[in-house]
């Protein structure tokens, strides 16, 4: 491969890395051609971008981006691909999805909100994640809640005062 060629594919990495919020490594090595090809029209369906690299071309494309990726310099060994995803835990979901069927994709790293996880065994911590959606719609549902209660308080009141009401009327007749 060209030093053009090899520029060019930083380039887009680096891009990519800078457009998408979270990202995850994976082995997704010894696949057949069969199963490579229903893992990348699952990624194709749920928006993930899925991209095979060569290890020294994304570790100077993480070199290139702002933002601290040491951290992963270690997992970028053997055969890696990217799951770009602009969903904290839609990458994660897939995998676990995908290998109900199969041994693979295998979580090497992930940079999710800001944070590096490292390792396989994280990939339930990883689905657990909220995405900042789900975590507006839950501020939400915690700021209507004293309202709702104030609201039902005041309208549970208001029939115990009629029922008052109602009781001194006809003893007053």
């Amino acid at each position: 491969m060209k030093r053009e060629e090899k520029n060019e594919i930083i380039e887009t990495l680096a891009r990519h890395i800078r457009e998408y919020d979270h990202f995850y490594l994976t082995d997704v090595s010894n696949l057949n051609a069969a199963d490579t090809s229903a893992l990348r029209r699952k990624c194709f369906e749920q928006e993930i971008k899925l991209i095979v690299v060569k290890n020294t071309l994304l570790k100077r494309a993480l070199k290139m981006s702002e933002g601290k990726f040491e951290e992963l310099f270690p997992v970028l060994k053997g055969a890696t691909s990217v799951m770009f995803s602009k969903s904290a835990n839609q990458p994660a979901r897939l995998i676990k999805e995908f290998r109900k069927d199969h041994d693979k994709p295998v979580l090497k790293g992930a940079f999710v909100q800001e944070s590096v996880y490292i390792g396989d065994n994280i990939i339930d911590m990883l689905i657990s994640i909220k995405s900042k959606e789900e975590l507006i719609g839950d501020i939400i549902l915690l700021l209507q809640s004293p309202a709702r209660n104030v609201i039902s308080a005041l309208q549970s009141g208001s029939t115990k005062i009629h029922g008052v009401l109602e009781t001194l009327s006809k003893k007053e007749e």
